[in-house]
Formats: structure tokens, sequence, C-alpha cells
């Protein structure tokens, strides 16, 4: 409600083609003030229960979007370090700043990270020297400067004061403030409180950003949908639509960061600095990077000073920079990393429910995974680890390998947080995979009874793995396109055909998709789905290395005779059969991945602890820093995609969002690990002097696997482009 009130007011007293010539003028700048003023944005951040740090990011969000460069700022930051204040100069100010008779502009002078950013002496009680990027000054006329003591309430009236305007990037927003002679009343402020204050200050110019930078992305989207080359709309053309998909995954991770690190800190969450560092540290070059691409997409219409774009472009830029900008942001989150003992990333709150199942888990893996059992795993070669059968017997009896099925089926109908809870876990503790969560949603949503009846209490249990027979030589990402066939013979069906780079290859049941009508139009209109016994005489495996050290296999179907009721669905309807059971895992999938991606990195993190000389490398501590932060966003995006199937489903392109950052981010930590750590890292599991049994490089090597599999990220960029932006075809 308050994102659409501010927006319907900005485009009425602030429309965009006029916002640059009257941001100009002072004049026009304080009368949108005072009526955002009588909206209650000046009040925001005085009393948590009408409006916290979430609401004044959305307020600036939307001034963000809308280039209204008011003093939203210097008011929320006048609020949030005086509501609780008994001081009557400090009462007066609030009156004053809420009554919109106060015009406040911030600076953290000498306590701000940049040390271009003051050069201050006090003689006698006055203040002289310099202030620089002074954000609205020329449009205040109270300055609150930061000391070490509070905040010094500065009168930009008094003739000590000159205030002159520099201009960065082409523009005047910032000042340079000089003062000469110049009284300050310095208001108490805990020298702790000014330390969030200034890391709330660096979120808000953040969420600032971030409007401005969404805004031109939108004009972006638009444009490339009516603008015509070659006789078609440019946002047909592949490089466009990845252009515009990868911004759209930056987006999200902002504004998902952003938009936590407010609630967090709003709802008293311990670690509310860390998220809200990891959203700077990410968000800082992430809008930067969206805002050139928007320009790239705009091609030469969007260097005209007269086209909105500019101004973004300049907003996105200049309130990143300030205040340490994601270099001080990525220094923090390596300090918490890897100075602090044994930190690791910090544990989310799944709820209630969630964290007590959490915790379920935990206990009975320390029971039933853990000691000479999971070091005799752990020793095996790696395509030995992939599944281990009496431990998914074991696993079986808590009836967790049907956490999500209905209750009339044997599940537990636990929600996706409880889900991700149980995922996390098992990722910790690096046991093997089992159960089949596809074909189980494939029996549960179009099985008959009889084989719901016959499949689903074997996998619940624990007994049997199902591999999934999709991809064939001229058929990998074009599912459409394969061409193994089952015919109808009396009773049977007859499958002739070849699958390849199948996993599990090795289990009691083959999920085949396999075309029934070869004159089908579309081409997915004739194709089947099938539970073929992997006994079944007629099929011949050819198993393969994979490079990283697992396995898979060409299976060779000749005459296979599988009985008639073995077909999951309608006759020439396996396409819904197969994208339906895909859709219902794709929202978790990213979750999976950034899991195992958190995990490794926790274990990064403890290596490069016991070397000082490595964790003490700059270099080292700000890659760290990076990592973390997009760690942050891959959960951000898990934790969303899992919010919305709590209440439907996931959007595919929601999905397809998080598969594409987790899986590109494992290439990234992998890459990392191995740069960090050094030569010993890319010893493999056999070698001498192995570091922590060669799971560093072996996780590099399995990264490339989760950008392939289940649709690749370019397959899955294009859908991002088409369902999530309305590019065409």
């Amino acid at each position: 409600m308050l994102r659409d009130s501010l927006r319907g007011f900005l485009d009425t007293h602030w429309p965009a083609t006029r916002a640059v010539e009257r941001g100009r003028d002072i004049s026009e700048t304080a009368a949108l003030w005072t009526g955002l003023v009588r909206q209650g944005l000046a009040a925001l951040g005085a009393n948590a229960e009408e409006g916290g740090l979430r609401e004044l990011v959305i307020a600036m969000q939307e001034l963000g979007r809308a280039a209204a460069p008011v003093p939203q700022l210097g008011a929320a930051l006048a609020n949030l370090a005086f509501a609780s204040s008994v001081e009557p100069a400090a009462t007066r100010l609030l009156e004053r700043v809420q009554s919109g008779h106060a015009l406040v502009v911030v600076s953290f002078g000498e306590l701000d990270p940049d040390p271009h950013a003051a050069t201050l002496a006090l003689e006698g009680g006055l203040l002289y020297g310099t202030l620089r990027f002074v954000d609205g000054a020329a449009a205040a006329n109270i300055l609150l400067l930061a000391t070490p003591d509070g905040l010094a309430v500065i009168d930009l009236a008094h003739p000590g004061v000159a205030v002159t305007p520099s201009r960065a990037l082409g523009t005047d927003c910032w000042a340079e403030v000089t003062l000469c002679a110049v009284p300050a009343e310095v208001l108490t402020v805990d020298e702790l409180r000014l330390v969030d204050l200034q890391l709330i200050a660096r979120l808000l110019l953040l969420a600032r950003a971030y409007g401005a930078a969404q805004r031109a992305f939108d004009m972006a989207v638009a444009y490339v949908k009516e603008r015509h080359q070659f006789g078609q709309p440019i946002g047909r053309f592949q490089a466009i639509q990845h252009k515009l998909a990868n911004n759209l995954i930056a987006l999200e991770g902002a504004r998902l960061t952003i938009e936590y690190a407010a609630e967090s800190h709003d709802f008293g969450v311990a670690d509310w600095h860390y998220y809200v560092n990891a959203a700077i540290a990410f968000g800082a070059h992430a809008l930067r990077q969206v805002s050139l691409e928007t320009q790239h997409v705009f091609g030469a219409i969007g260097y005209a000073e007269e086209h909105e774009a500019p101004r973004h472009f300049r907003r996105a830029h200049l309130d990143t920079l300030v205040l340490g900008g994601a270099r001080q942001a990525r220094a923090a989150l390596a300090a918490r990393l890897l100075d602090d003992g044994e930190a690791g990333l910090p544990e989310y709150n799944l709820g209630p429910a969630g964290n007590a199942f959490r915790e379920q888990v935990r206990a009975w893996l320390a029971k039933h995974w853990s000691g000479a059992r999971k070091a005799a795993f752990d020793a095996q070669p790696f395509h030995d680890r992939e599944f281990d059968a009496s431990f998914a017997l074991d696993l079986g009896k808590t009836g967790w390998l049907g956490l999500s099925w209905p209750k009339e089926h044997g599940g537990q109908a636990r929600p996706p947080l409880e889900q991700l809870a149980f995922i996390e876990v098992m990722e910790r503790a690096e046991a093997p995979r089992l159960g089949a969560s596809v074909q189980a949603n494939a029996l549960l949503m179009f099985g008959t009874p009889e084989q719901q009846a016959k499949y689903l209490p074997e996998i619940l249990r624990g007994e049997v793995m199902h591999g999934m027979g999709y991809s064939e030589p001229d058929a990998g990402s074009d599912l459409a396109s394969l061409k193994t066939c089952a015919e109808l013979d009396g009773d049977h069906w007859v499958i002739n055909g070849q699958k390849i780079w199948t996993t599990t290859y090795w289990g009691k049941y083959m999920f085949l998709a396999a075309r029934t009508n070869r004159d089908a139009h579309p081409r997915q209109a004739g194709i089947s789905m099938f539970i073929v016994p992997m006994d079944t005489p007629g099929i011949t495996v050819k198993p393969a290395a994979t490079m990283y050290d697992g396995s898979f296999a060409n299976i060779f179907y000749d005459n296979v005779r599988i009985p008639r009721n073995h077909i999951v669905g309608p006759v020439n309807g396996g396409w819904k059969v197969l994208t339906a059971a895909l859709a219902n895992e794709r929202g978790l999938i990213g979750g999976g991945i950034v899991l195992k991606v958190a995990h490794g990195f926790d274990q990064l993190c403890r290596e490069l602890r016991a070397r000082p000389s490595l964790r003490d490398d700059h270099v080292v501590r700000d890659r760290i820093g990076t990592i973390a932060a997009e760690i942050e966003v891959g959960r951000r995006l898990m934790i969303h995609c899992a919010e919305l199937a709590t209440s439907g489903a996931t959007p595919p392109e929601l999905g397809a969002i998080s598969k594409v950052f987790s899986g590109e981010l494992m290439e990234r930590y992998g890459e990392a690990a191995l740069e960090l750590l050094g030569p010993l890292a890319a010893l493999s599991q056999s070698a001498p002097s192995a570091v922590d049994l060669g799971r560093f490089e072996q996780q590099l090597r399995h990264s490339l696997m989760w950008v392939i599999s289940i649709g690749t990220n370019e397959i899955q960029r294009s859908l991002i482009a088409q369902r999530g932006l309305g590019l065409p075809r």
C-alpha cells in the first residue's frame, strides 16, 4: 500500500518528463518534500509501529525510481537517532523534521570509512574544515554531523558555512561543505548506535540506487519490445534476452537481500549487520552493472540527456560509492567469517516448525550418520558415494522420504520451509542422495491408484531408486525432439531407442520418455511417460565416467517389452506429466545447490582460519566477502521460491532465476577455493596431502553438472526472458 501510494503521488507531482529540470530548482524540491511530509514520510523511523526500516527502504526505492532529490535520508536518520531521546534539543529537532521545517542532510565526517570524506578541527567549541560528498546539501537547512560524542546539529544558514555544488558523474547532487568557526550543538548518540546509523544509511542509499536501476531496466524491457531492427523486435534476439535475464537476476538478488536486511533489523535479528553488509556487498556492484547493461540495450538513444536513463545511471553509481561502498561491506563480512573463531554463515530462522524439524533431523543424523559409519563411507571413491542402500533403508523408517507428499499416500505434507530444513541438514551432514522426488511427484499427480500403491511405498521405505530417461543424442535441452519410440503391441509397449547421460542407471526403475505418435504437432504432443524395470530384457547399459568422478550411462532399448499399464498419465500426454513433475521440484533445485555451496564455503573459511598468512591477506578477505554476499543472494532466492510454493506454486521463471544464479555461484565458489588455497586444494581424494579428502577440487568439477542438468542455464535464461519479462519468442 505504501509503495502504491508513493508511486501514484510521485507520478502526479514529480513526473519523469520534468524531474531533472525541477530537481535543479530548490523551491520545487522543497514543495515536493512538503507534499511528502503530509503523506507522513518525514515521520518514518520515529515509531516502529508506524514504519521502520522496511518502510524506509520502500520510500527510498520509490524516490530513486522517480529521481526525486528530497531529504528522506536525513529525516530517517534523525528519527532513528533521536526517537527515544529525552534531550529537549533532540525533541525540538524531531518536531521540526516531522513538520517539514527542518530539511536535514547527514555527514558522517571523520567516522566515514572514506578518508577523503572529511577534514575537521574543533577549536574553542567551533568547527573548522571541509565535508565532501554531502548529498542534497544545496536544498537543506540543517546538517547532522557524526562525531565520536554524537550528532552535531549545524545550521547551514550560518555565515561560516559555505555549500558548493560538487559536480560528480555530470550532476550536482553532491556538495562540498566548508565550515569556518561554526558552532555546533552535539546531541548525544551512543557510539554503537552511530555505527548502526551508518550501516542503515548505506542500506537506504542502496535502496534508492535499486529504485533507479529498476526503473531504467523496466524502460529498457519496454523498449526492446518496440524497437525493430532487421525486421523484428530486438527483444527477440537471444543476446538481448540473455542480457536482460542477467539483469533481472541481479535486480531480484539486490531486492531480496535489501528487503531481508531491513526486515532483520526491524525484528531484532542478531545478525542484521551481516545481512545489511551482504546486501551492500552484492548490490553495489550488481546495480552499477545493471545500469551499464541497460545503457547498452538503449544504445545511442540512452546517451541523450533528455532521456530518462542517464539520471538513473548516475544515481545507481553515486549512491553505491559513498560510506565505503561494497569494499567496506566485503571487509565486514570477511571479518565475521575469518576472525571470529568458528563462526560460519548465520543460520536462517525457518519458523518454529522449520527450526524444530531441523534440530530433529540433526539429532537423527548424529546417531545414524556419524563416526565410523560416515568415515567408512567418505573413504570410498566418489562414484561409490552417490548412494548408500543401508542408509536409505534407515532413513526410510523415518518417513522423511515423503516429506512433501500428501498424508493419504503415507507422506508428511510438510511445507517448503521444512523441506529446506531437511535439505540443509542433509547437506551439512554430507549424507548420500536418495529418494525419487520427480518420479514420486509424477505418480502422485498422474499415477493410477494401482501404480501409486505399488511404487510409492517402495520409494517411501528407501528400498528403490528411479532413474530419469530423458536426454538423447539429438534431444538434450530440446527434449521435444526425442526419437526413442514406444509402440503398442497387444498388452505390451515395445520400446526402441537410446538414452544418454543417465545418472541413476543403476536404479530399479527408469522413468522413461518415449514418442508414441511420430506425426504429432507440436512435437511434444506425441510423447508419453513410462516406468521401465531395469531388469527387462533388451536393455543394454554402457556406463561412462564423468569428469567429477561420478558416472552416467548410455542406455540402449532394443525391443524392450513392458506391460501396457506401465504408462504414467495418458497416451501422448507425457509432456504434461514430465513438465509438471519437474516444475514441482525446480523451485527448490536452486536452494539445494546454494545449500551445497554454503556448506562448502564454511569448510573453505575453516581452512583459511587455520592458515594465518592466507586469512590475513587482503585479496583473500575481499574474495571471501564477495562469495559470502553471493551466497546470501542465493539463499534469499531459495527462501523466496519456498515462500511462493507455500502459497501456491513457484512461477517457473523464478525457479529458473534461483537455479541459474546458484549453479553459477557453485562454479565461482569452486574457482575461489582453488585460487585461495592454492595447489593443495587441487589435489584429488587419493593424492597424498589432499585437503579435506579432495572435496574442494571435486566440488568445482561437480559444479559443471548443475549449470547443465535439468535444463541448461542458457535455456533457463531464455525462459526467464520470455516468461518473466514477456519478451517475444
